[in-house]
């Protein structure tokens, strides 16, 4: 089915639906990846975006019920080279396409996602229109212009949970209103973990869970005494999508918390971190994305290879607390990727740790976080 994509600055690629009708707006951005398409298409932190691939072939390995980062897509449209309808793959249950139609979410190929993607690095991310029902570029060029700017734009109360859950065994297992104030199970032996849900990846639950951790997950606007009243052994604040200084309600949670628990943050719990620590924020001219970005870890000289999903960066000038570290910057564009602060139990880096899709490098971050616990139980 013929389709076009549409860039606010009037480019205009054309393409094939190989979901069937429909259409999406939203911001356009590119993704570095050779595998891992499902996880993509569901981590939250592309809620408002249409994501292009990089590598040309996608759908060669099917989906599955397993490799999921939420309980649905998130994406607002799937953009690729080609795409192969016949997967072949011991744990493929069902084509990309099917999975996407369910979702109604719209797929086109037959796009030049190399020109796409040097055009995004040459000239930024940008709003685009993708339409199989209307194909006159000059309509869906006004409608690209007035789609909402990402820049400012809140995003988190879209994706986040709207009431408490414990993560156990890949089920979200609701936390009953009479049991909101005794949420734990098990022995008092294992970290409880709060995680604040900006847009939280699964996979991070599952790291936390691997390594004995009791998980309550818990709404992004969740004030900062309702979060101590659980009692946790420590707070993570999740990745999400949007611009971070549009969550000043988090950041204030967070400066609330600040040395009364433990605390790591990812992605944009990063940045959020950083606004909390009095610095600021701004937009990438087209994010990181992608699972082969190189950071070097400062206190170390080590370069690690990382996963990466962010359109935003905390600003390296900004952070002029003598009390707070640089740890980690990424090695293509000297943009921070960690920080840490010198007094008390806090920490933070803009990557993935828990990787899906991508290496495992940074692992170890979800242990230093235990030994954080483990220190100020101790205290």
């Amino acid at each position: 089915m013929k389709a076009i994509l549409v860039l606010e600055d009037g480019t205009v690629f054309p393409a094939r639906s190989f979901t069937g009708p429909g259409e999406a707006e939203g911001e356009c951005v590119f993704n570095t990846a050779m595998t891992g398409y499902q996880e993509v298409l569901t981590d939250p932190s592309y809620k408002g975006q249409l994501v292009t691939m990089t590598y040309p072939l996608i759908g060669n390995y099917g989906i599955n019920n397993q490799d999921v980062e939420s309980d649905r897509i998130q994406v607002e449209a799937f953009l690729v080279k080609e795409y192969l309808p016949f997967p072949s793959n011991f744990r493929s249950q069902a084509p990309l396409s099917d999975y996407l139609k369910k979702s109604k979410v719209l797929g086109l190929e037959g796009l030049d996602t190399r020109a796409l993607t040097r055009h995004l690095r040459n000239y930024g991310a940008m709003r685009v229109v993708a339409s199989t029902e209307n194909l006159d570029p000059d309509i869906l060029i006004k409608r690209a212009k007035a789609i909402p700017i990402m820049l400012g734009l809140g995003l988190v109360d879209q994706v986040t949970t709207d009431r408490p859950f414990l993560w156990s065994q890949e089920k979200k297992i609701p936390v009953p209103e009479d049991q909101r104030e005794t949420p734990w199970k098990g022995n008092g032996s294992s970290y409880k973990v709060v995680v604040l849900d900006c847009g939280v990846k699964f996979n991070i639950l599952r790291s936390l869970e691997r390594r004995g951790c009791q998980v309550l997950v818990l709404p992004a606007q969740t004030p900062a005494q309702e979060i101590l009243s659980f009692e946790p052994d420590g707070l993570l604040l999740s990745n999400g999508p949007g611009d971070p200084a549009a969550n000043p309600g988090i950041v204030r949670t967070v400066q609330n918390l600040l040395g009364r628990l433990p605390i790591f943050g990812i992605c944009l719990g990063h940045q959020i971190v950083g606004l909390a620590l009095g610095g600021t924020t701004f937009k990438l001219k087209f994010g990181h994305r992608g699972a082969n970005q190189p950071v070097k870890y400062l206190k170390t000289g080590r370069v690690e290879i990382t996963s990466q999903n962010h359109g935003f960066s905390v600003d390296i000038p900004s952070m002029n607390d003598p009390d707070v570290e640089l740890t980690h910057i990424n090695l293509n564009d000297q943009t921070l990727e960690g920080l840490e602060h010198k007094r008390i139990p806090l920490f933070s880096v803009q990557y993935h740790p828990e990787a899906s899709p991508g290496p495992h490098d940074a692992s170890y971050l979800f242990d230093h976080f235990l030994s954080l616990m483990g220190k100020n139980r101790r205290k």
